[in-house]
This record gives C-alpha cells, sequence and structure tokens, in this order.
C-alpha cells in the first residue's frame, strides 16, 4: 500500500499502464489531445484499459470543446478528466456531474501563492481536484522555502491538491508530512523498445513510498 495517492499521467503503452497499476496507484492519465505530444488515441486507451484493473481513468484535455470532452468521457467510460490550465469557465460549467482535475501551472516559484490562489478562487466551484504542477518548470522541492511550503499546506486542508514536482526519493516523507496533499503526480514515458523500458528513477520513488500494513 502507498503512503499517498498516485496520479501517473500521459500513459501511453502497456509496460506503462501495468506497471503503475501493479503499485496500486489512484488514477491512470491518457492525454487525449490530438497532435499534442504523449498523445494517444480513444482506440488505443480503451485497449489499454482492458489490460488494466484497479486505477481510476482520466482523460486528459486541452482545448477540447465541453460536447467534444462529454462525448468522450461518455465512450471510454472516464472517471474523471483532467484540463489544462488554460481551460476557462465557459467549458468547465458544462461538464456538470463530471469529476474534473484541474491544472495549475507555476512558472516561478515567486508567484506561486498569487498564481494558486487566482486560479481557486476562479475555478473551485467547478472542480474536485487541483493539480499544482511546478516540475513543468523544473521547480523542486528543495526551491520550496518555509513560507512556500506553509501555504502549500494551508491549501491542502481546504482543497483536494496533487502536486507535480522534482522530488528525491527520500524527501518524500519530509513532503507528505509537511505539505500534506491528496496525492502526488508522476508521468509515463516512451518504451526503449515495445514492451520493455527502464523504471529506475520511478523505482525509488515507489519504494520510498511503499508501506507495509
Amino acid at each position: 500500500m502507498l503512503k499517498t495517492n498516485i496520479k501517473a499521467g500521459q500513459i501511453t503503452n502497456l509496460t506503462d499502464a501495468r506497471y503503475f497499476a501493479a503499485w496500486e496507484v489512484e488514477w491512470l492519465g491518457f492525454n487525449l489531445e490530438p497532435n499534442t505530444e504523449s498523445y494517444i488515441s480513444p482506440t488505443e486507451v480503451a485497449a489499454l484499459k482492458e489490460w488494466v484493473e484497479g486505477p481510476k481513468i482520466v482523460g486528459e484535455f486541452g482545448m477540447q470543446s465541453a460536447e467534444d470532452i462529454r462525448a468522450m468521457v461518455n465512450t471510454l467510460e472516464l472517471d474523471a478528466v483532467q484540463l489544462g490550465m488554460f481551460v476557462g469557465e465557459d467549458v468547465l460549467e458544462k461538464l456538470d456531474g463530471i469529476s474534473v482535475i484541474k491544472e495549475i501551472v507555476i512558472e516561478d516559484v515567486s508567484t506561486l501563492t498569487t498564481d494558486v490562489i487566482f486560479h481557486i478562487e476562479k475555478f473551485e466551484s467547478y472542480t474536485d481536484t487541483f493539480l499544482i504542477i511546478l516540475d513543468k518548470n523544473n521547480i523542486s522541492y528543495d526551491d520550496l522555502d518555509v513560507t512556500n511550503r506553509a501555504f502549500l499546506q494551508s491549501i491542502t486542508q481546504t482543497h483536494n491538491i496533487l502536486l507535480s514536482i522534482v522530488v528525491e526519493a527520500n524527501q518524500l516523507d519530509d513532503l507528505l508530512e509537511t505539505i500534506q496533499p491528496l496525492g502526488l503526480h508522476v508521468k509515463g514515458g516512451a518504451e526503449e523498445k515495445v514492451g520493455f523500458k527502464s523504471f529506475d528513477d520511478l523505482d525509488d520513488i515507489f519504494e520510498a513510498l511503499y508501506r507495509l500494513d
């Protein structure tokens, strides 16, 4: 059993899907925005779903319309959708009844507080969970000072927060105890060849998160 919830995103192959499912992650995410990196077709998602059991299935969307998103939710029987940073209220208000994870991408640690507060206040009525993405701009746990960590901890007490952040395996216990997020976000990647890839870095993370209960 893991010490926290994990969302694994940008899954593109069965090797990743089986790996994360074996670690009993909470969510498996598939990028369903065409013409973007790590895109996977609905047909491929449907096929991969047949091979895994346990995790909730999340469709990751960019600027598609609410109608297209809802149609994909129905077709693939998605458990939730993840929406990009710039998806607006006009889309969200049409997704009533669908569990939504909303991205907040942090460009610089100096704007962390203002960016998070702005997006939460604007979108909290439409959103179940916020995914605060720091690693896109290579922001690490070491980059967060005491004030940043205290702010994030205060937000996690009132909202469901997932963190995507550069963190070492030996820092995970401190992060979880200090910030207390709902969970963490990790990403899949391309296979080195069909059916094979190295999971050395992820193994360290998951082994640090695993507990015997």
